[in-house]
């Protein structure tokens, strides 16, 4: 059963108040409030102070909670850390993971905040964005690297500087880094989120990305802006007719369980064990989106 839905992580930059005040109008399944990139060296400590005071009198309803701090070679780590679990942040989405000795060293210092502040020890789960070659080629490590960790984020921008090639628009320079990112995650048991779409005005090279990334096994997508919501949402969430399919193959599953049957059978083709679990696997995102999946038919 799919506990958390992450199709959509919108950034928030932690400088905005305009921008961090009510985000979850917009449907995104995670805010990320930024302190790392979108704010300047000189507004850290301010930011911090506006995202805690957000997150500590503002009500977001349901959305996750989610935080990118600055890295772990910066001198606000700590500061960011310590103030995000004290707001009752959800997640903390670390930038530059490079290993997964990264991880551990970011659990040692969610504990130690969760510990000051009363929060249950392993309350709040962890992320890590992948930005350069080492971080791909580690990825599964980085994957593993603690019980807190529920997926690994790609970012593309560093990346490909790292990489000393650019942006595409069929974005053959980031197959081999996604490829990898997904199947870590696959093997980790973690989730597995793209990067963001950089060009707000091209909504069909956003739907055709998010297609792409869907069909390589990616849960879900980071978004800029608002408007990119429903177009990624929408391409993750299952179609009507992919339901009633779902539905209908599941059911024939149980049909033939209660019979004791170990050949499963559907409109004169042969079922086997991975068809129906990507048919449960529907019915668990339907479910997760909102939609009435109903009762199974046969």
């Amino acid at each position: 059963m799919i506990a958390t839905l992450r199709r959509t992580m919108l950034f928030a930059p932690g400088n905005n108040p305009a921008l961090i005040k009510d985000p979850q109008i917009y449907g995104p399944d995670s805010i990320i409030f930024d302190l790392e990139d979108s704010v300047s060296p000189a507004e850290k400590d301010a930011a911090r102070l506006l995202v805690f005071c957000a997150m500590k009198s503002l009500d977001y309803g349901r959305i996750e909670k989610a935080v990118r701090v600055n890295g772990m070679d910066t001198p606000w780590i700590r500061d960011d850390v310590e103030a995000m679990v004290r707001a009752g942040a959800d997640l903390i989405r670390l930038p530059k993971a490079e290993c997964a000795r990264d991880l551990v060293a970011l659990e040692a210092m969610v504990e130690a905040a969760e510990v000051a502040c009363g929060r249950p020890v392993g309350e709040v789960r962890l992320m890590a964005a992948l930005e350069g070659p080492l971080a791909v080629l580690n990825a599964y490590e980085i994957a593993t690297s603690t019980r807190r960790l529920v997926g690994i984020a790609l970012s593309a921008e560093d990346f490909v500087t790292s990489m000393k090639t650019s942006r595409s628009a069929d974005g053959v320079e980031l197959f081999e880094a996604r490829g990898r990112i997904v199947l870590a995650a696959r093997a980790a048991g973690v989730m597995a989120i793209d990067t963001v779409f950089t060009d707000l005005s091209d909504e069909e090279g956003l739907l055709r990305e998010a297609r792409l990334i869907k069909q390589m096994g990616f849960d879900g997508k980071s978004v800029i802006n608002p408007a990119q919501i429903p177009i990624v949402n929408g391409v993750f969430e299952p179609t009507a007719d992919e339901v009633r399919k779902a539905r209908r193959v599941v059911a024939a599953a149980a049909e033939a369980e209660a019979r004791g049957v170990g050949v499963i059978s559907l409109d004169g083709k042969m079922i086997d064990k991975p068809i129906v679990e990507r048919a449960a696997r529907v019915l668990d995102l339907a479910r997760a989106s909102g939609a009435k999946v109903g009762e199974e038919e046969r």
